[in-house]
C-alpha cells in the first residue's frame, strides 16, 4: 500500500511558515514542484535539519495556493498546474492540433494508412492491460484480415478496435449518460460473465478496486444509488466550460479519465472505458494527431505507476496532479514515439521506389510487391488489404485483378468462401520485365 503522509502537530504551525519564508529552499521546492512528488519519495528529499512534517506540510500549502477545486457527487478534488506541466502542454499544443501540425508529421496521401495501424495498437495496448493475452501479430492479423475473434482475448482486442473506431465517427456528438454506456458495451461485448453487464451501471455495491501488483484493495468506488448524479456531473462538465476558470482541454481530457474510473460506474470495462475517453475528448477538442497516437501502449509498459498516480491522487487529499503529470508524461512519449515510429515508415517509403517506377502500379500495389518480396510465403485477402489501405473493396479488387494481369500474383482457393493470392513461381522474372530491366 501507499505510505501514507505523516500528520503535523499542531505545535509545528511555526515551523512550516518558517520553511516556506526561507529562501535556502527555493531550488528544493521546485524540483519537488517539477517533478510533483508524493511523500514517500518527497522525504529523502527533506534537509537533515528539518522537521519532515513540517516540510511535508510546507510543500502542501504552497501547492494548495494555486490549487483550483472541481466537485463530483459531493466530493471535491483540486489540481495544481505547475510549470513542467505548462511546458508539456505547450509542447503537445503545437504538435497534437491545429492546421501546422496537419501539414507536417504525416503526409496526407498516407494518414489513412498510419491511422488504421494506430488504432490497433491503442487497442491492442489497452485491451492488453485488462489481461488480453494475444500476441500484437496475431492480434493484427485478426483486424486486419477482420477474422472472427477465437477467444475473450481477442474479443477484447476487436471491442476495443471497433470502440476507437465508433468514437472517431462520432466525435462531435454530446457526452451523455447514454453515450458512456454504449461506449461501455461496445467495449466489452461478448466478453463477460453476464451479458446483462452489457451497457448497464452497476447495481450494487459488492465492487471493490484492487491493485493489481499488491492484491490490496485499492479503491472503493461511490455507492450505486449514487451514480447517476456521479455521471451527470461528470457529464456536465465534459459538455461545458468552467464559468469560475480555464480548464486546459488535455487537462480536462484526463481528469475525466481518473473520474469515470473513480465513479467505476460498471461491474467491467471501466479502465478500458476511461482510456477511451481521454482519447474521445482530445480528438472532440481538435488535438487531430490523438488519433495516431497509442497512450495505452505507454501506460501498459508503466502500469505500475499509472496504477500508482491514481493512489497518490486518493491518498493526498484527492489532488489529481499527480494523475496529471503521469499523463502528460505519457502521452509526450507517445508522441516521441509516433515520430520515431513514422520515421521508420519514410525510410521504408523510399524502398518502395524500385517498385513505384513501375509505371503501371500505384502505391498500395508497390506495398504489396514489396511485402512479396521480402515475405514470398505471404498469402493477401482482399479482405485484408482493404483494412490494411483503408480503402474500398472494389478498389482491392481491381488492386489484385491488376497484378494477377501482369503475371505478379496468382489467385488461390483459402476454403469453398475464400479465395487467396499469392506471388507466381516466376515473380521476380515478371518484376523485371514489368521494370523493364
Amino acid at each position: 500500500m501507499i505510505e501514507k503522509p505523516p500528520i503535523l502537530e499542531k505545535d509545528n504551525f511555526k515551523e512550516v511558515v518558517e520553511i516556506l519564508v526561507n529562501p535556502n529552499f527555493s531550488t528544493l521546492f521546485n524540483k519537488i514542484d517539477r517533478e510533483y512528488l508524493y511523500w514517500d519519495r518527497l522525504k529523502y528529499h527533506v534537509p537533515a535539519e528539518v522537521n519532515p512534517a513540517a516540510f511535508w506540510h510546507a510543500v502542501k500549502t504552497k501547492r494548495n495556493l494555486t490549487a483550483k477545486t472541481i466537485t463530483f457527487g459531493n466530493t471535491k478534488f483540486k489540481f495544481s498546474v505547475t510549470d513542467k506541466m505548462q511546458e508539456m502542454l505547450h509542447t503537445l499544443d503545437l504538435n497534437l492540433g491545429g492546421s501546422l501540425g496537419t501539414q507536417g508529421i504525416i503526409p496526407e496521401k498516407d494518414k489513412k494508412f498510419y491511422l488504421v495501424n494506430s488504432i490497433m495498437e491503442e487497442a491492442i495496448a489497452s485491451s492488453q492491460m485488462e489481461g488480453a493475452s494475444t500476441s500484437r501479430k496475431v492480434a493484427k492479423d485478426m483486424l486486419r484480415k477482420q477474422l472472427k475473434p477465437q477467444n475473450k482475448g481477442q474479443q477484447m482486442i476487436s471491442n476495443n478496435y471497433v470502440t476507437i473506431r465508433y468514437l472517431v465517427e462520432n466525435k462531435d456528438k454530446t457526452f451523455s449518460v447514454e453515450q458512456l454506456k454504449e461506449i461501455q458495451r461496445l467495449i466489452t461485448h461478448n466478453t463477460l460473465s453476464n451479458s446483462e453487464y452489457e451497457g448497464s451501471l452497476r447495481t450494487s455495491d459488492d465492487v471493490m478496486v484492487v491493485n493489481s501488483i499488491t492484491g490490496d484493495v485499492a479503491h472503493t468506488p461511490p455507492a450505486y444509488k449514487e451514480i447517476n448524479k456521479w455521471l451527470n456531473d461528470l457529464c456536465a462538465f465534459a459538455n461545458n466550460d468552467n464559468d469560475e476558470f480555464f480548464i486546459h482541454p488535455i487537462i480536462k481530457g484526463m481528469i475525466i479519465h481518473f473520474m469515470l474510473s473513480y465513479i467505476h460506474p460498471f461491474v467491467d470495462g471501466n479502465g478500458r472505458t476511461a482510456r477511451s475517453l481521454v482519447y474521445w475528448y482530445m480528438i472532440k477538442k481538435g488535438y487531430w494527431l490523438t488519433e495516431y497516437l497509442s497512450i495505452s501502449r505507454i501506460i501498459y509498459r508503466s502500469k505500475k505507476k499509472y496504477e500508482t498516480a491514481f493512489l497518490y491522487t486518493e491518498n493526498d487529499e484527492n489532488d489529481l496532479s499527480y494523475f496529471i503529470q503521469y499523463n502528460l508524461e505519457t502521452m509526450q512519449k507517445a508522441f516521441d514515439e509516433l515520430k520515431i515510429y513514422l520515421q521508420r515508415k519514410i525510410s521504408e517509403q523510399n524502398d518502395l521506389l524500385y517498385f513505384k517506377e513501375i509505371s503501371e502500379i500505384n502505391e498500395r500495389q508497390a506495398q504489396i510487391l514489396k511485402t512479396l518480396t521480402e515475405k514470398p510465403k505471404t498469402i493477401f485477402t482482399a479482405k485484408e488489404l482493404t483494412t490494411i489501405f483503408n480503402v474500398s473493396s472494389k478498389t482491392t479488387r481491381k488492386d489484385l485483378q491488376q497484378l494477377v494481369s501482369l503475371g505478379l500474383m496468382q489467385a488461390i482457393n483459402i476454403n469453398q468462401r475464400q479465395i487467396g493470392y499469392i506471388r507466381t513461381d516466376n515473380f521476380d522474372i515478371k518484376l523485371r520485365e514489368v521494370r523493364g530491366n
